[in-house]
Protein backbone atom coordinates (compact mmCIF):
# COMPACT_ATOMS: atom_id res chain seq x y z
CA UNK A 1 0.00 0.00 0.00
CA UNK A 2 1.44 3.90 -1.13
CA UNK A 3 2.40 5.79 1.44
CA UNK A 4 0.69 9.38 1.03
CA UNK A 5 2.15 12.12 -0.99
CA UNK A 6 5.35 14.05 -0.18
CA UNK A 7 7.96 15.88 -1.33
CA UNK A 8 11.99 14.90 -0.79
CA UNK A 9 14.05 17.46 -0.81
CA UNK A 10 17.23 16.55 -1.89
CA UNK A 11 20.86 18.38 -2.91
CA UNK A 12 19.92 16.81 -6.28
CA UNK A 13 16.12 16.00 -7.91
CA UNK A 14 13.07 16.87 -6.01
CA UNK A 15 11.14 13.51 -5.95
CA UNK A 16 7.70 13.42 -5.11
CA UNK A 17 4.29 11.47 -5.36
CA UNK A 18 3.30 7.67 -4.12
CA UNK A 19 6.17 5.98 -2.83
CA UNK A 20 7.02 2.85 -1.19
CA UNK A 21 8.94 2.51 2.02
CA UNK A 22 11.64 -0.27 3.40
CA UNK A 23 14.73 -0.69 5.38
CA UNK A 24 17.21 -2.70 4.66
CA UNK A 25 20.39 -3.96 6.96
CA UNK A 26 23.44 -5.73 6.81
CA UNK A 27 25.99 -5.72 9.34
CA UNK A 28 25.36 -2.38 11.24
CA UNK A 29 24.36 -0.54 8.43
CA UNK A 30 20.83 0.64 8.05
CA UNK A 31 19.16 1.93 4.75
CA UNK A 32 15.50 3.10 4.70
CA UNK A 33 14.46 3.28 0.96
CA UNK A 34 11.43 5.27 -0.78
CA UNK A 35 10.40 4.10 -4.14
CA UNK A 36 8.54 6.95 -6.17
CA UNK A 37 6.37 5.13 -8.91
CA UNK A 38 6.39 7.01 -12.47
CA UNK A 39 10.30 8.07 -11.91
CA UNK A 40 12.83 7.75 -14.55
CA UNK A 41 15.74 5.59 -12.83
CA UNK A 42 17.44 8.27 -10.18
CA UNK A 43 18.77 6.71 -7.06
CA UNK A 44 19.99 9.51 -4.78
CA UNK A 45 21.71 8.00 -1.65
CA UNK A 46 21.99 10.71 1.13
CA UNK A 47 21.26 13.63 -1.04
CA UNK A 48 24.00 12.63 -3.73
CA UNK A 49 23.35 10.56 -7.07
CA UNK A 50 24.31 6.96 -6.22
CA UNK A 51 27.42 6.88 -8.09
CA UNK A 52 28.60 9.97 -6.81
CA UNK A 53 27.79 8.52 -3.08
CA UNK A 54 29.16 4.76 -3.91
CA UNK A 55 33.20 5.53 -4.89
CA UNK A 56 33.67 1.92 -5.43
CA UNK A 57 32.18 0.63 -9.07
CA UNK A 58 31.39 -2.51 -7.73
CA UNK A 59 29.23 -1.49 -5.78
CA UNK A 60 27.01 0.18 -8.48
CA UNK A 61 25.70 -3.72 -9.75
CA UNK A 62 25.03 -4.62 -6.13
CA UNK A 63 22.42 -1.55 -5.87
CA UNK A 64 20.64 -1.91 -8.96
CA UNK A 65 20.64 -5.83 -9.30
CA UNK A 66 17.39 -6.00 -7.48
CA UNK A 67 15.83 -3.63 -10.19
CA UNK A 68 17.96 -5.63 -13.32
CA UNK A 69 16.31 -8.67 -11.94
CA UNK A 70 12.71 -7.51 -11.87
CA UNK A 71 13.18 -5.35 -15.03
CA UNK A 72 12.21 -2.27 -13.37
CA UNK A 73 15.35 -0.24 -13.69
CA UNK A 74 13.96 2.78 -15.26
CA UNK A 75 10.27 2.69 -13.53
CA UNK A 76 11.37 3.84 -10.08
CA UNK A 77 12.80 6.92 -8.48
CA UNK A 78 14.71 5.69 -5.49
CA UNK A 79 15.58 7.71 -2.45
CA UNK A 80 17.59 6.21 0.33
CA UNK A 81 18.96 7.50 3.62
CA UNK A 82 22.05 5.04 4.90
CA UNK A 83 23.66 4.93 8.17
CA UNK A 84 26.51 3.08 10.12
CA UNK A 85 28.89 0.77 8.61
CA UNK A 86 31.08 0.53 5.26
CA UNK A 87 30.78 1.06 1.65
CA UNK A 88 30.13 -2.61 1.29
CA UNK A 89 27.72 -2.35 4.17
CA UNK A 90 25.53 0.34 2.79
CA UNK A 91 25.60 -1.13 -0.67
CA UNK A 92 23.98 -4.28 0.45
CA UNK A 93 21.94 -2.38 2.93
CA UNK A 94 20.33 -0.42 -0.03
CA UNK A 95 20.14 -3.20 -1.82
CA UNK A 96 17.66 -5.51 0.86
CA UNK A 97 15.60 -2.46 1.12
CA UNK A 98 15.18 -2.07 -2.23
CA UNK A 99 14.41 -5.54 -3.11
CA UNK A 100 11.94 -5.64 0.10
CA UNK A 101 9.81 -2.28 -1.13
CA UNK A 102 9.56 -3.91 -4.71
CA UNK A 103 7.93 -6.45 -3.07
CA UNK A 104 5.39 -4.18 -1.27
CA UNK A 105 4.92 -2.58 -4.38
CA UNK A 106 4.16 -5.61 -6.37
CA UNK A 107 3.86 -9.05 -4.33
CA UNK A 108 4.40 -10.94 -7.31
CA UNK A 109 7.85 -10.24 -7.43
CA UNK A 110 8.62 -12.10 -4.08
CA UNK A 111 9.13 -15.32 -5.76
CA UNK A 112 11.68 -13.99 -8.35
CA UNK A 113 13.73 -11.84 -5.63
CA UNK A 114 13.62 -14.74 -2.86
CA UNK A 115 15.09 -16.97 -5.40
CA UNK A 116 17.74 -14.48 -6.09
CA UNK A 117 18.57 -13.95 -2.31
CA UNK A 118 17.20 -10.42 -1.67
CA UNK A 119 15.13 -10.57 0.60
CA UNK A 120 17.18 -12.11 3.37
CA UNK A 121 18.65 -10.84 6.08
CA UNK A 122 21.96 -11.60 6.46
CA UNK A 123 22.35 -11.10 10.15
CA UNK A 124 26.23 -12.08 10.19
CA UNK A 125 27.69 -9.00 12.42
CA UNK A 126 30.63 -8.82 14.83
CA UNK A 127 30.75 -10.44 17.48
CA UNK A 128 31.23 -9.10 21.12
CA UNK A 129 34.65 -9.43 22.79
CA UNK A 130 34.43 -11.39 25.62
CA UNK A 131 36.74 -10.76 28.96
CA UNK A 132 39.98 -12.68 29.37
CA UNK A 133 40.66 -12.51 26.13
CA UNK A 134 41.94 -10.10 23.12
CA UNK A 135 39.45 -10.18 20.84
CA UNK A 136 35.77 -12.38 20.17
CA UNK A 137 37.92 -14.83 20.41
CA UNK A 138 41.65 -14.79 20.09
CA UNK A 139 43.28 -15.40 23.57
CA UNK A 140 46.44 -14.37 25.12
CA UNK A 141 49.37 -16.01 24.33
CA UNK A 142 50.62 -19.01 26.10
CA UNK A 143 53.87 -19.45 27.13
CA UNK A 144 54.76 -23.01 28.66
CA UNK A 145 58.19 -21.47 30.40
Amino acid sequence: MPKTEETVEAKGPTFNGKYHYASGKRKTSIARVRLYEKGQGRIVINGKPFKKYLTVKETYGIVQSPLNITSHLKTFDISVIVIGGGMHSQSEAVRHGIAKALVEFDPELRGTLKKAGFLTRDSRIKERKKYGLKRARRAPQFSKR
